[in-house]
């Protein structure tokens, strides 16, 4: 079992920058893809960013290319989120996901642990 623990959310202005860790618990993180989810209020949970299990294959949502940069270290067991150039439409809940499916998806159904998540608000 994978636990999973998000940090560094916050207040940004608008074109700042974030940085979020996901640091997971156990041994075999590198056993797992990792994926990054955000949900805002009233909406679905949408997929993000998502990174192959040695960090070789990268994925990212249209609306954050360009912008946002999923990476891995599993040496310290952790994934980031380094989140540029932020738009008021960025604010939500984002949340890390591991996956143990042989292929990275973009489906949050397909991730079998989740973190609680840390809030991200960008004020315009």
């Amino acid at each position: 079992q994978v636990q999973l623990v998000e940090s560094g959310g916050g207040l940004v202005q608008a074109g700042g920058s974030l940085r979020l860790s996901c640091a997971a618990s156990g041994r075999t993180f590198s056993r797992y893809a990792v994926g990054w989810f955000r949900q805002a209020p009233g909406k679905e949970r949408e997929f993000v960013a998502a990174i192959s299990r040695l960090g070789v294959n990268t994925y990212y949502a249209d609306s954050v290319k360009g912008r946002l940069t999923i990476s891995r270290d599993n040496a310290k067991n952790t994934v980031y989120l380094q989140m540029n150039s932020l738009k008021p439409e960025d604010t939500a809940v984002y949340y890390c996901a591991a996956s143990q499916a042989e292929i990275v998806t973009t489906t949050p159904r397909t991730y079998d642990y989740w973190g609680q998540g840390t809030q991200v608000t960008v004020s315009s």
